[in-house]
């Protein structure tokens, strides 16, 4: 029997014991769920969500108002601090040390952390912390996590952000998830190319423009503006480049997004960094849209080249791909997400990792140097 064969079975086993007693720590810039732009929130409401309903007691420690189905909810600050994200750490700090306090008297089997300051609590608990690595592991953010070493178990979003750095004490890979119902489903598209994210050269909105614009298409670019690189980099690069076959509309809600997913001919995605997890990839694919990206960070893993969308490296052959959009059949996209991206699928891979950690022990935790989930 496989190794990963008797992890499955363990988990399985496991599966008609007590519910778990979660503590989940959220960002603390967002409420969850985020009313707009907000990844990791939206990620930790969705995951609370099923949980509670696959019977487990979770206790969130986030901002503002209670919204998801968390039992119990602790909250660090009234109003999310959003305004200050980047530019003050204070809000962090008080958020981790809420949730240090929170936490202690807390009757749990374990604690999963998604916040940046949390973690430096976990060294001297007696239970597991678990930590999605939501950003990316290069420079100091895989410093920082390296520095913690074993007091902490890490959680990848893909096996391609474990490849940058696998000295990090990995336990699973998770993807991230959406609730596939919620998006519509259009088999008959466009023929707009939509590009959605945050305005930063990583992202690739400069090139998106001059592909779409090469490729003879209509453009849409729906991102995130807040914060002062993303205001520089708009108006020093994008601005210039508007014309009629470009159309900004700013930061889209969950309706407009939506809309603009499902409508679109594809989802033109050229990022230029090792993401870790394109969830907007995920989004598209679940309204049939196909993606077109290229071969960086996790783009391989979401995108299936040829059948869920294509996957290229330079502007031309990018351009290509815009143009063959066409041929990527919809309904193969919509199934590939509800298959690999729904929130069950993510909800399922976590349980796992939280059994093996708080009833598994050592024997089957040493198996988890491959992929979990």
């Amino acid at each position: 029997m496989s190794q990963i064969a008797e992890i499955e079975n363990a988990s399985r086993a496991g599966a008609a014991s007590r519910p778990l007693r979660i503590g989940m720590v959220a960002p603390p810039w967002f409420t969850v769920p985020p009313r707009g732009y907000g990844g990791t929130e939206a990620v930790v409401a969705s995951l609370v969500d099923q949980l509670v309903t696959r019977g487990h007691e979770v206790t969130l420690i986030a901002a503002g108002n209670p919204g998801t189905k968390a039992q119990h909810f602790i909250c660090s600050h009234e109003q999310p601090p959003s305004h200050l994200l980047g530019s003050d750490a204070m809000p962090e700090l008080v958020h981790a040390a809420e949730a240090s306090r929170a936490l202690s008297v807390l009757d749990l089997d374990l604690i999963h952390d998604h916040s940046a300051a949390g973690p430096l609590l976990a060294r001297g608990r007696r239970l597991p912390t678990v930590v999605t690595m939501h950003g990316p592991v290069a420079g100091p953010n895989g410093d920082y996590f390296r520095r913690l070493g074993p007091t902490i178990d890490i959680v990848a979003i893909s096996d391609a952000q474990r490849v940058q750095a696998p000295d990090l004490n990995w336990v699973g890979t998770v993807h991230n998830a959406v609730d596939v119902a919620s998006f519509p489903f259009r088999r008959d598209k466009s023929d707009v190319v939509l590009w959605i994210g945050r305005f930063s050269p990583d992202k690739g909105a400069h090139l998106a423009i001059e592909i779409a614009r090469k490729a003879g298409k209509h453009i849409i670019l729906a991102g995130k503006l807040n914060e002062r690189p993303e205001r520089e980099y708009f108006d020093r690069v994008i601005g210039p480049m508007l014309g009629r076959d470009t159309e900004f509309v700013g930061e889209a809600d969950a309706t407009l997004k939506r809309e603009l997913f499902s409508m679109a001919a594809c989802l033109l995605s050229p990022i230029q960094w090792e993401e870790p997890f394109g969830m907007v990839m995920v989004e598209a694919l679940a309204c049939g849209t196909p993606v077109v990206s290229t071969s960086r960070g996790s783009v391989p893993e979401i995108v299936r080249h040829g059948h869920t969308g294509f996957i290229a490296d330079d502007v031309d052959s990018l351009c290509a791909a815009v143009q063959r959009a066409g041929e990527i059949d919809p309904a193969e996209c919509r199934r590939d997400a509800e298959e690999r991206f729904d929130l069950p699928v993510m909800a399922a891979g976590y349980e796992r990792i939280y059994r093996m950690l708080a009833e598994g022990g050592a024997g089957i935790r040493s198996l988890t140097q491959g992929r979990v989930a």
